[in-house]
């Protein structure tokens, strides 16, 4: 599985490191993304998504069902 955030949409960055003497190093900014199961009241089923913390924050605020809406939406 990809690393990316299907609420967010966030996925991992490159770039370079650069230190005082001027060197530079390819990075990886990895996503802190976790598999969580969400359970879904209104059509009583449970949902696993791909979450970082930031659409947890998400998910929280406005609730899995829409959340889950605005997924399909962007499809």
């Amino acid at each position: 599985m990809s690393k990316v955030c299907e609420v967010t949409g966030k996925k991992v960055m490159f770039g370079n490191n650069v230190s005082f003497s001027i060197n530079k190093t390819k990075r990886r900014f990895d996503v802190n993304v976790s598999k969580k199961k969400f359970y879904v009241p209104e059509e009583d089923r449970w949902v696993t998504l791909n979450v970082s913390s930031r659409g947890l924050k998400i998910i929280n605020k406005k609730g899995i069902s829409a959340v889950l809406k605005e997924i399909d939406s962007k499809k």
